[in-house]
């Protein structure tokens, strides 16, 4: 896949998430318009976070049911754009509240745009791509603050859902002329057969331990970004919504800084990268909570949770789809469960905190989700550790491929039928997996 079609890709991620957060800069003068109060303005976010979930759980799965990835991207742009003009042109509450779920339900067009980029690329690049794919998605959330921002203050909040709408259906009709269809060797699976696969998923250690990392990892995001305009709008700081959106410039920088998050996952390293980007974002914290006397500590806070948030979502994702590559849209939905769920917990979490106890107390909650992460990831990491294929067993090639390293190892690998056994591909591992490697989580043990 060239740099263009990767590019294009993310800019779908980016739009359609934008839908979901574009909100996050404006609570106050959106909340103020519509009746909500600044207490229960989280729930401008969320509703379209649950949204998102209902779409993960619906709509994900028809990723792999459709033979032509295109025209289903195509189409969830479509309806995306729909939710943002009803959106834009609400004159109550609950019409904003229908416009923002319809817009998030259809926004996991970003899972199926991630499955079409995992399969359109060669092994050994898979992780590369996921990683320009996915840093869409953190410019939606981050650098779109900083546009959105500017489009509120000179034009009103309608006016940013007004142009995501327009930008998505721009969007819907360059998908379905640039990219390629998929090649005819992905046989797509029934409906039914892809909602039963997807409930599979939830009963598989692999899965959960790293569905359960992203469910904290974004609560802890979502009390930053969902809460954070509300302390800067107040005393002593008293910023407009583009000062607040340039707060998204220092996100960014911080997530594109973790951009070779990708080629560390292609060596093998996702897991203990994870685990020292979950170590700073607990840091980050101590930084975050210094708002109320220094934006400058506030910046350098919010550039380190970006960087990492994006390291651990990024070899989460290189993790599962290699783990899984049979049914990329399934097992990238069923992780984006976690992470929509987590997303609403720290948005409907934060509003609250702050309005009754202040920033100090979002900060320690932001912290405790961190922490919570953290021990997710080292509990995952003992438990490897402790197998027989943790100790360095799974160099046999009775254990299976290495999750981590798999891409390069796949490339090399003899296609033979000799190397069938029971129905398992047989892979050689090129040297001994080391204690709490991420690349024993093909292990047929550790699946049951």
């Amino acid at each position: 896949m060239n740099v263009w079609r990767r590019l294009l890709l993310a800019t779908v991620c980016g739009v359609a998430v934008a839908s979901v957060y574009s909100a996050q800069t404006v609570l106050p003068s959106m909340g103020g318009s519509l009746g909500v109060s600044a207490q229960h303005a989280g729930w401008i976010v969320s509703t379209g976070q649950f949204g998102y979930l209902v779409g993960l759980a619906l709509l994900v799965p028809l990723g792999d049911v459709v033979a032509d990835r295109r025209r289903l991207i195509a189409v969830h742009l479509t309806v995306t754009a729909a939710g943002l003009f009803v959106t834009a042109a609400a004159p109550a509450a609950w019409t904003a509240f229908a416009g923002l779920a319809l817009a998030g339900m259809f926004a996991v067009v970003v899972q199926t745009t991630v499955a079409y980029a995992a399969t359109a690329s060669p092994l050994a690049e898979r992780g590369r791509t996921i990683g320009v794919v996915t840093s869409g998605v953190v410019v939606g959330i981050l650098g779109a603050r900083f546009v959105t921002g500017v489009l509120a203050q000179a034009w009103g909040w309608r006016s940013m859902y007004a142009a995501l709408g327009a930008l998505a259906l721009a969007l819907a009709a360059l998908v379905m002329s640039a990219l390629p269809r998929e090649s005819n060797s992905r046989t797509p699976a029934g409906y039914r057969q892809a909602l039963v696969s997807l409930g599979a998923l939830f009963g598989q250690r692999l899965f959960l331990t790293r569905g359960l990392i992203a469910f904290f990892l974004f609560a802890s995001f979502g009390t930053l970004w969902s809460g954070l305009s509300l302390p800067l709008a107040d005393a002593p700081w008293h910023l407009s919504e583009s000062q607040t959106g340039l707060f998204g410039i220092a996100g960014l920088a911080g997530a594109l800084g973790a951009a070779r998050a990708g080629r560390w996952a292609d060596a093998g390293l996702a897991l203990p990268i994870s685990g020292l980007a979950l170590a700073l974002l607990v840091v980050s914290w101590a930084a975050t909570a210094q708002l109320s006397w220094s934006l400058w500590l506030l910046g350098l806070g919010i550039v380190v949770l970006d960087f990492a948030v994006q390291v651990v979502h990024v070899s989460n994702q290189h993790v599962l789809t290699t783990a899984h590559p049979e049914r990329t849209s399934s097992v990238i939905g069923g992780y984006m469960v976690f992470y929509s769920l987590g997303s609403a917990l720290g948005a409907a979490t934060t509003t609250s905190v702050f309005s009754s106890h202040g920033w100090g107390a979002s900060s320690l909650l932001g912290a405790a989700f961190a922490t919570c992460a953290l021990i997710v990831w080292a509990t995952g990491a003992r438990r490897r550790s402790a197998t027989p294929a943790g100790r360095g067993r799974a160099s046999a090639p009775q254990r299976g491929a290495a999750a981590g390293a798999l891409q390069d190892q796949e490339s090399r690998a003899p296609t033979s039928p000799s190397h069938f056994r029971n129905g398992t591909r047989l892979l050689p591992v090129p040297k001994p997996v080391e204690a709490g490697d991420d690349r024993a989580c093909r292990d047929p043990v550790q699946h049951h």
